[in-house]
């Protein structure tokens, strides 16, 4: 699925620069050599960033 149509980023892109380290929207762009354009993407980057972050505190525990 498409997360980025602008850019063409992939749901599983994004998902491979949040676990090298992305931890903000532009460092994912970054990593998927690209930059935002319209920016619509950028909520549900966001959301994919909330998802591994309640995962990793869940580990935590």
């Amino acid at each position: 699925m498409y997360v980025c149509n602008c850019n063409g980023i992939r749901e599983r892109e994004v998902r491979a620069a949040i676990e090298a380290g992305a931890r903000r929207p532009a460092q994912i762009f970054k990593a998927c050599g690209s930059a935002a354009q319209c920016a619509r993407c950028v909520c549900d980057m966001r959301q994919m960033l909330d998802e591994k972050r309640e995962a990793l505190s869940y580990a935590a525990e």
